[in-house]
């Protein structure tokens, strides 16, 4: 579908296709553009290569890609919320009104320094991350005739430490007895759950009683942050959890990840507990899986992490736990 505007005294056209990049030519009289527009449509519905006119550059602003990604690419990832919410911010920061032709290293160190101000260094980070690679899709994928990654020519910001927060002494039990004051019954049975298996939030209120064989004390996990399924061991704590709930429902913990991540926030204000966050959870299994003294690949097993650069993120052992392991020895 071909758009028309006229600026002054020239027309300015725009042809927009699904799965092609957006095209866009100035003319003179509006009988110039209806002819190009109905070539040019010609050639895309036969399938022929259409070059793109540098022109395109200058006249497509950063926020149509963003906007355009955001609802042609992302829309069909997993896990498109997030990146999506990404997006129409970026879209809406003053440097998506730039033209593509007008980005330049110089700018996108302006719009580093201006973001860090406002948000953390790792925020900042995984926005120029996306930004980046929308403008290399738009190369590739769309055609778009953009000469320079403007991004690969700064500085990026250092992403911040990995977190070693683990639960402290008493604060599992603090947990646990908080949750007797609120209104989500099935939060307390969440949080073991979540340390007994290092399982994340959305797999756990995704996990469905089909997928359990209590025989082999397993949990199959067909839907991963990765991609990938695993099965991961059962230990005693995981299976009398789940053996004290009721299967009124397809799913074990019938709840939303939404309804879980507020019962959370309440729960932590109720404790007086600020610091600490659901994900942690994940990390103290990890760890406490090692103290246990399990193997990498073991460990990963159960994590589903790929990479053990990335597993030895989420794992802080206590001194004092390894040292009753030497002690032992």
């Amino acid at each position: 579908m071909a758009t028309y505007r006229k600026r002054g005294e020239r027309w300015h056209v725009q042809i927009r296709r699904k799965d092609h990049p957006n095209l866009t030519r100035s003319f003179d009289r509006k009988v110039d553009a209806d002819h190009w527009v109905r070539r040019t449509e010609r050639q895309i519905d036969v399938g022929d290569t259409v070059k793109i006119d540098p022109e395109t550059l200058k006249q497509t602003m950063l926020k149509d890609v963003l906007l355009r990604y955001a609802n042609e690419v992302s829309i069909g990832n997993r896990g498109c919320k997030p990146e999506q919410y990404r997006l129409n911010a970026l879209s809406k920061n003053w440097i998506g009104s730039y033209s593509l032709d007008r980005l330049t290293p110089q700018m996108m160190s302006k719009f580093r320094d201006e973001r860090l101000q406002e948000r953390s260094p790792s925020t900042v980070l995984k926005e120029l991350k996306l930004l980046r690679h929308v403008l290399q899709f738009s190369r590739r994928d769309w055609g778009m005739p953009i000469l320079n990654d403007p991004i690969s020519e700064i500085t990026l910001p250092k992403a911040a430490d990995a977190r070693e927060r683990r639960l402290e002494a008493g604060e599992l039990d603090a947990l646990i007895l908080g949750c007797q004051r609120g209104r989500t019954p099935l939060l307390a049975p969440i949080i073991l759950f979540a340390i007994e298996t290092g399982m994340r939030r959305g797999e756990i209120v995704n996990a469905r009683w089909c997928d359990v064989d209590l025989d082999a004390r397993t949990l199959l996990i067909p839907i991963t942050k990765n991609g990938s399924s695993r099965t991961i061991p059962l230990t005693d704590g995981a299976i009398s959890i789940i053996e004290e709930l009721p299967q009124s429902d397809e799913c074990i913990f019938p709840i939303s990840g939404n309804a879980v991540r507020l019962a959370w926030q309440r729960l932590k204000k109720r404790v007086g507990i600020t610091d600490l966050r659901f994900h942690d959870l994940r990390h103290e299994a990890i760890s406490r899986f090692f103290e246990m003294g399990l193997s990498i690949p073991e460990v990963a097993l159960i994590s589903g992490h790929k990479d053990p650069r990335m597993l030895f993120r989420y794992t802080h052992l206590r001194a004092e736990e390894v040292g009753k392991k030497l002690r032992s020895i």
